[in-house]
C-alpha cells in the first residue's frame, strides 16, 4: 500500500523523492505506508519490503514516544523529538532529531523526517575542512621548516661529541641522535600533509585499490591480522585518484591492525556496496551523489570516547605516539575527491565508512 499514489502528480513524487533526509510516512496504525529513497538507505531496506510493516518493529528510538504520539495524533498537532539514539537494527543507533507532523486529510497519518546529528555535524566539517586544514598546517610548515636546519646541526654536533666519549657517555649521544631523527621525521610528516597535491581524477577501480592496499598491510603491520573480502563485483568505477585512494586505505588499514592487540590480532573486513539513495548536500544548496560504499571494518576496542567527535581533526590522535596526522590526511585526500567518510565505533566494531561518487560515464569507457 502506497499513499494515494494514484492522485500523485509527477511534480509531487520528484519532490518525495528529492527531500535530502529520511521521510517515512505512517498510517492511522503506525504502519509504514510509503518512504523516500533516503529513508531506504536509511533503513537499508527498500520501501516494497517495508510497506505495512509496523514501524516500531523497524525502528527503534531511545525514547519513550508512545503517549507523546497519541496526543499528537488526537489534538492534530506536530511532535518534535531532539537528540534521541535511534538504530534500524542493521547499524549503530544514530543521535537524531525526529520531527513528525500530521497529514493534512488523512485522520491519523503522520509523516516522520529523521536527522541524524552525526550526518549533519560531519556535513558541516567535511565543508570546512579544507581552510581548517590550511590553516593549522600552514603554521606547522613554517614551523617545521624554521627548526629541521638547527635539528641537523644538532644531530651533527652530537655525532661529532661522540668520536671523543667514553662507552657509558656514548648512551646520552645517541639518545640526542635518535630524538632529533624522530622530530625530523614528524616534521617531514607535517610538510608532506601540507603539500598534498590536488587529485588526478579518472575513472578507478575501487577493488583493485583495495587489493593493493591489504597485500601491502598483509606484508608489514597488519602481518598478524586477517582479512576478509566482501565486495560487490558489480560495482561500477569510481572518480578519483587510484594513488590518493590507495593512502587513505592503507592509513585505515595501518590504524585498524595498530589498534588490535600484537599477540592474539584481530579480523579487518573491507566491505564494498552501492547505495544509491546516498546524497550530500553542498553549501551553495546543491547535492552531489555519493552511491559508491567502501566501508574497513574491525573488531578492535573501538575509538577513545573522548575524541570520537574529532577523530579527522589535524593533531588529534588516540596512539600513545601518535602525530593525529593520519586521519587528517584522509579526511582531506576524500573531501578533495568531493566525497564523504564517516566512523562508528563501541568495542569490538569500529566502521570506517567512505562515500565516493561515480565516474561519468565517457571516463568508463575510457579504461
Amino acid at each position: 500500500m502506497t499513499f494515494d499514489q494514484n492522485s500523485n502528480s509527477e511534480l509531487q513524487m520528484q519532490l518525495w523523492s528529492s527531500l535530502p533526509v529520511p521521510a517515512i510516512l505512517l498510517d492511522a496504525e503506525e504502519r509504514i505506508a510509503d518512504m523516500n529513497p533516503a529513508a531506504e538507505g536509511f533503513m537499508n531496506n527498500s520501501a516494497k519490503w517495508l510497506v505495512g510493516q509496523p514501524i516500531w518493529d523497524r525502528l527503534a528510538v531511545d525514547a519513550p514516544l508512545e503517549e507523546a504520539l497519541a496526543r499528537a495524533r488526537k489534538n492534530g498537532t506536530p511532535l518534535f523529538v531532539n537528540d534521541v539514539d535511534v538504530g534500524t537494527g542493521a547499524r549503530a543507533p544514530l543521535v537524531c532529531n525526529l520531527q513528525l507532523a500530521p497529514v493534512q486529510g488523512h485522520p491519523g497519518w503522520f509523516i516522520m523526517l529523521i536527522s541524524p546529528r552525526e550526518l549533519a555535524g560531519r556535513m558541516t566539517q567535511s565543508h570546512s575542512v579544507k581552510s581548517a586544514v590550511k590553516s593549522a598546517i600552514g603554521m606547522a610548515e613554517m614551523l617545521a621548516h624554521e627548526i629541521k636546519n638547527p635539528l641537523a646541526g644538532i644531530a651533527g654536533a652530537a655525532q661529532l661529541l661522540s668520536m671523543s666519549l667514553t662507552k657509558d657517555d656514548l648512551e646520552l649521544t645517541d639518545l640526542i641522535v635518535a630524538e632529533t631523527r624522530r622530530i625530523v621525521k614528524l616534521l617531514e610528516q607535517v610538510e608532506q600533509f601540507g603539500n598534498l597535491s590536488a587529485p588526478e581524477k579518472k575513472a578507478v577501480n575501487i577493488h583493485d585499490v583495495l587489493d593493493r592496499a591489504r597485500r601491502s598491510t598483509q606484508l608489514g603491520v597488519g602481518a598478524h591480522m586477517k582479512f576478509i573480502e566482501d565486495y560487490d563485483p558489480s560495482l561500477p568505477a569510481v572518480y578519483g585518484d587510484p594513488d590518493q585512494l590507495l593512502q587513505v586505505i592503507l592509513n585505515l588499514l595501518k590504524n585498524s591492525s595498530e589498534a588490535a592487540d600484537p599477540k592474539t590480532g584481530g579480523t579487518i573486513r573491507l566491505h564494498s556496496f552501492f547505495e544509491h539513495s546516498f546524497r550530500m548536500r553542498r553549501q551553495d544548496g546543491s547535492t552531489q551523489k555519493l552511491p559508491l560504499q567502501v566501508e574497513v571494518i574491525d573488531d578492535g576496542p573501538g575509538l577513545p570516547e573522548e575524541i570520537k567527535g574529532d577523530i579527522f581533526d589535524p593533531f588529534v590522535s588516540g596512539k600513545e605516539n601518535g602525530t593525529g596526522l593520519g586521519l587528517a590526511l584522509v579526511s582531506k585526500i576524500i573531501s578533495d575527491h568531493d566525497g564523504w567518510i564517516s566512523v562508528e565505533s563501541v568495542p569490538g566494531r569500529t566502521v570506517f565508512r567512505i562515500s565516493l561518487p561515480r565516474a561519468p560515464r565517457e571516463t568508463e569507457e575510457k579504461r
